[in-house]
């Protein structure tokens, strides 16, 4: 099960492409190109599982990183209980990113078929760099007192560690996902060629959420552009419908 949100729901119900031509007036030129540019760096082929989270500010940190490090979905496995990120860590990333809910390894391992899932584990001797870069990944990691379990690590037909070379024999949650999470996309990226991998229709349906998550009542404009379109009764230079108020939120 996946988070959704107003967001979402507006594209499923008009489509990306309706929802993109209601609200593009709307976005200042910066925002638009700011979207682009993420959207361009945006990777699905690397993705994060987080098995029991314990603590949700480092759920929230995990999420924060995984974002700013361009990655557009993350998994949890919520066996031992729901997850919780904490709202004051995350600032708001968690709108940019498709979050999966998985009530066991199972499931999770079902939905992310096709991408192979690497463990993170203690005593691996395996790194990061011993990847295929190409290969769509699913970074694996358990929580913060006791690691993976048993069945998850079994899920995984690959493992790694984090190199350390101090007296400390390990590193917070949020750490190591952020560590192991920026050398895999920077391996993944320097191999593709380019700053991302989405698929053409990922990409439209993102935008189109993305501009329906940053205007005011975008609902209610998508709603009047509708109207207009099959009334034919749009103001010019109005895609809203008449005497509606512009309100942006950036």
């Amino acid at each position: 099960m996946r988070d959704g949100d107003e967001s979402d729901r507006l594209v499923e119900r008009h489509g990306a492409d309706t929802v993109v031509a209601a609200l593009a007036p709307l976005l200042s030129p910066e925002r638009s190109a700011r979207i682009e540019s993420v959207l361009d760096s945006r990777l699905v082929g690397l993705t994060l599982v987080i098995e029991n989270l314990y603590d949700p500010h480092n759920g929230a940190a995990a999420l924060r990183s995984l974002e700013g490090i361009g990655l557009g979905t993350a998994h949890v496995i919520e066996g031992s209980g729901p997850f919780r990120a904490s709202p004051a860590v995350t600032i708001g990333c968690e709108k940019w990113v498709e979050l999966h809910h998985h009530a066991d390894v199972a499931s999770a391992r079902a939905a992310l078929a096709g991408m192979t899932l690497c463990a993170a584990v203690p005593g691996a001797g395996a790194t990061v760099d011993d990847l295929p870069p190409l290969e769509p990944c699913a970074l694996v990691v358990g929580n913060e007192h006791e690691g993976l379990t048993d069945e998850a690590v079994a899920a995984c037909s690959r493992t790694i560690e984090i190199p350390m070379f101090g007296f400390t024999r390990s590193f917070n949650l949020s750490v190591a996902v952020a560590l192991l999470l920026a050398r895999l996309a920077e391996r993944r990226r320097r191999a593709l060629g380019r700053p991302g991998d989405l698929p053409p229709e990922v990409r439209a349906k993102w935008r189109a959420r993305w501009y329906a998550q940053s205007i005011r009542g975008a609902g209610e404009i998508i709603d009047r552009h509708v109207s207009n379109l099959t009334h034919g009764d749009r103001v010019p230079g109005d895609p809203r419908g008449r005497n509606a108020p512009i309100s942006r939120r950036y």
